[in-house]
């Protein structure tokens, strides 16, 4: 017979500092260049992310992923060594089947036989990442900036300031790649958004509203932070090439969830008029968000500003949340979970089954089948 007690115990937590994406490490061919620091003192850097816009960049990007498997596979299998290898290998052979003792070298040591190279890895290795040169800045010289600058005029190319490995209050400062799979749905749908006025929950970088804004009429562009959301406008900035041949614009607001009513301060930076809170209640269809469930409270605040806004828009909303699944090992459960996610999909079921009369909410899952417009990994995860 056992007595069971509740025993109040302190749980051993373990807690970083820090918290990092890791969408730049499925990046290698790509500089970062450090081009400042922040107002706290955190290094930021800029990143250049490539936009396929047709069919044949596309190709192009699948046709090296299959060389690189298929010369990989080769190299595995050794179907292209070349003759001198392969009469390596012939003589290795005869030498071992009459029974000759292991090589040694001029002083005794083992002689290691490693396996011969051939052309077909130099051509995998030439296709998997580009070779990497110094860059060497010089003050008060631009010249090193010159390619960068030259890059600016391309109309297939994102640039965005971010930070890297920040304390978890400042993650909206990193580039996540749930936003990467927002973008991509945008630019495949892009008959759906073209024209609309939209409202991002939890901008961040900017990266999914300056997408947006290359099809849409209008985003509003929403966080909290000036230091963040002075990031954010100078990447929307950066990206007004992408933006103008369309006509669209990109409006950099704070919108903090935790608070119910919209900043109105003039004084205050990023803050609304009241003209611009008027526009977003008349013309907005739709509200997007991108990598913010992470936190239950913040996701409860989250469905709550999301309640407050769309029973105030004039017109029938589409809202697109878009996220990664991050499996965690926890003490409490003993096993591998994903909390944040588990509590964002019961929050989702109660706004669905919310009982109201003046407003219903339906939930749509969406195929991950379409097309990717951005260099990234997609997982099975998002």
């Amino acid at each position: 017979m056992v007595d069971v007690r509740e025993k109040k115990m302190d749980n051993p937590t373990f807690k970083s500092d820090t918290v990092l994406s890791d969408v730049h490490l499925y990046c290698p061919n790509k500089r970062h260049l450090m081009v400042r620091l922040n107002a706290v003192g955190q290094p930021v850097f800029l990143s250049y992310f490539k936009l396929l816009w047709n069919t044949e960049d596309l190709a192009s990007e699948k046709h090296v992923r299959e060389a690189t498997t298929e010369r990989e596979h080769q190299y595995r299998s050794g179907d292209e060594l070349c003759d001198k290898d392969r009469n390596n290998l012939k003589t290795e052979r005869e030498l071992n089947s009459e029974g000759v003792e292991a090589l040694l070298d001029d002083d005794g040591d083992l002689e290691v036989v490693r396996r011969p190279r051939s052309a077909s890895d130099l051509e995998a290795e030439d296709l998997l990442r580009d070779r990497v040169y110094p860059v060497v800045l010089m003050k008060g010289k631009e010249d090193a900036f010159e390619d960068e600058q030259q890059e600016c005029t391309c109309s297939d190319v994102v640039k965005i300031e971010h930070t890297m490995a920040t304390p978890l209050e400042d993650v909206g400062k990193q580039v996540w790649r749930a936003a990467f799979l927002l973008a991509d749905y945008i630019l495949f749908k892009r008959d759906t958004f073209r024209c609309c006025s939209v409202l991002e929950l939890g901008g961040g970088t900017g990266i999914t509203s300056i997408i947006m804004a290359t099809v849409a009429k209008r985003v509003y562009c929403t966080d909290v932070g000036e230091d963040l959301l002075a990031m954010c406008e100078q990447n929307v900035v950066l990206n007004k090439h992408l933006m103008e041949p369309g006509g669209g614009e990109v409006k950099v607001k704070e919108l903090d969830w935790l608070k119910d009513e919209f900043c109105t301060d003039p004084e205050a930076p990023y803050s609304w008029s009241e003209e611009e809170i008027a526009d977003l209640h008349n013309h907005c269809t739709v509200i997007m968000a991108a990598d913010v469930f992470y936190d239950d409270d913040l996701t409860d605040a989250l469905f709550r500003m999301l309640y407050r806004i769309t029973h105030n828009l004039r017109n029938s909303c589409t809202v697109y949340l878009a996220l990664e699944k991050r499996l965690n090992f926890t003490l409490r459960h003993m096993d591998v979970t994903c909390e944040a996610y588990s509590h964002f999909r019961n929050t989702l079921s109660d706004l669905e089954n919310l009982q109201d009369r003046k407003i219903k909410y339906t939930v749509e899952p969406v195929k991950l089948d379409f097309c990717q417009f951005l260099v990234y990994e997609r997982i099975e995860q998002l």
